[in-house]
This record gives structure tokens, sequence and C-alpha cells, in this order.
């Protein structure tokens, strides 16, 4: 299969993996904890069970990394392409009756991701994106090219972690910017509205895994923004433990003076 294939197939995914846990949530669920003690339910395992399934039908030489599967032990090694899937982005989200929750599907190529989907299923937003090749909002049968901003001149509009991160962190890392509004989202959705051009600065520094990263990474990067360490190197894959250092999304840059 060839990126757009993918991305298709990738999409279509997400959109049956939304339906499942839309379902779950209509007739009610309990939450469990795993082992370090974040919370999963039915609609992450039903998700989760239609995407790898679909991937390894579909495109079976390619290895698929799953949140609930390698809470579960069951961990596929990864070669050099993989797909990586978060069946259920924000489950606390999810468990709490908050619609701040998403279904990330990413592809990854020599250690970057290279394409990948962010389904929001509450409100039937689904994004995709190959990097150097553009990104998208579909909402129905409406799909939409999306762009990043460059940064507004009344300031910026930063996004935050609603359970995750230090405040006085925060409040450290924005002293010497410009900030217009800042605003507290949950899950990957937070990717995804740079990537459409409505805020501009995702400082992350809380504990994040690769499955959370990768699809709307793709997103972003294909939108034209920036996911970056604090150091200032690019966020790569394929780490001990699946584990991401902190890092930092931004819209898209000004040019250098």
């Amino acid at each position: 299969m060839n990126d757009e294939e993918l991305i298709f197939l990738a999409a279509s995914l997400a959109l049956d993996a939304g339906a499942a846990i839309l379902e779950v949530r209509r007739r009610g669920f309990d939450v469990e904890r795993k082992q370090d003690r974040s919370p999963v339910t039915e609609a992450d395992h039903a998700a989760e069970a239609v995407i790898v399934t679909g991937l390894r039908a579909a495109v079976p030489d390619v290895p698929v990394i799953a949140e609930e599967e390698v809470a579960a032990g069951h961990v596929t090694q990864p070669t050099a392409t993989y797909w990586l899937v978060d069946p259920l982005d924000g489950t606390r989200e999810f468990a709490a009756g908050n619609d701040e929750f998403a279904v990330n599907i990413g592809l990854v190529r020599d250690g970057r991701p290279v394409l990948g989907v962010v389904g929001i299923p509450a409100s039937r937003e689904l994004f995709g994106g190959i990097v150097g090749r553009g990104a998208w909002k579909r909402i129905g049968s409406h799909q939409t090219p999306v762009s990043a901003r460059l940064p507004p001149e009344e300031g910026l509009t930063v996004l935050a972690s609603r359970y995750h991160g230090s405040s006085a962190r925060l409040d450290e890392f924005l002293r010497d910017k410009r900030v217009a509004r800042l605003i507290n989202f949950g899950s990957s959705v937070k990717f995804c509205r740079l990537a459409e051009g409505i805020a501009d600065l995702y400082p992350r520094f809380g504990r994040t895994m690769e499955w959370d990263t990768c699809a709307p990474q793709a997103v972003l990067e294909a939108a034209g923004g920036t996911v970056r360490t604090f150091e200032g190197e690019e966020l790569r894959y394929g780490k001990p433990g699946w584990e991401n250092p902190h890092f930092v999304c931004t819209g898209r840059l000004p040019p250098a003076h």
C-alpha cells in the first residue's frame, strides 16, 4: 500500500473505533485500573480490537504496537516501519463524561512519524496528515485542508494538559512569552487544535508514551507545526519502554531574522 491508501485505511478504522467507543458510552461502563494505576474501560479494549484486527488483516507485514496489548504484556517487536495505536487517548476524560478523548493511529518509519489520523468521536471530527504532503479535517463527508498558523499579534493561545504537569513549571515556561489566553484540554485533541490554526503552543511536562503522540504529531507536522523536545530536538520513536521526554508543540514558526 502507498501512503494515501494507508491513511485511508487508518481513517476508516479510526471511525469504526470511534463508533465502538460511543456505543460503550451510550450503554454505560465500569472503570478499571491498570498496573500503572491509569484508568481503562471496555471502550479502550473494544476500540483497540477494531483497529489492530483491521491493520493486521490489511497490512500483515507491518507490526502494530498498541497500548492495551503492551499493558497486558504482549509487545510486538517493531521493524523499521510500524504502527502505533492508542485506541482511546484521554480515558480519564471519557470516564468523567468529558468529550475530549480521541483515537490515535500513527505510522512510524525510521524513527519518525510519517502519517497519522486522530479521530474525535464525540464531535465527529477526524484529522489526518501525511508529513510533507499536508493535513486535513473531516466532519462527515466534508473534508477541508488545515494549516497551523503563525502566532497572532495579540499573543499566543496556549493549550495545557487538564491533569498532567506542573502549573509552576508552565508559568515559568510562559514567563517571557506574550500569552493571550490559556486553555486546559485533554488528550491529543490539543495537537489538532494547533494543526487547524486555532491555537499556537502546547508545552507538555507530564509523562506520555509514543502511542499518545505519534498520530497527532504526524497531523501537526503535516499542517506545518512542530513537535520538539525542550532541547530543540525532533521527537523521535522507538525509545526504550516507548516513553517520551517532555516536549513542546508549536504552530507555524515565524521566519528567523
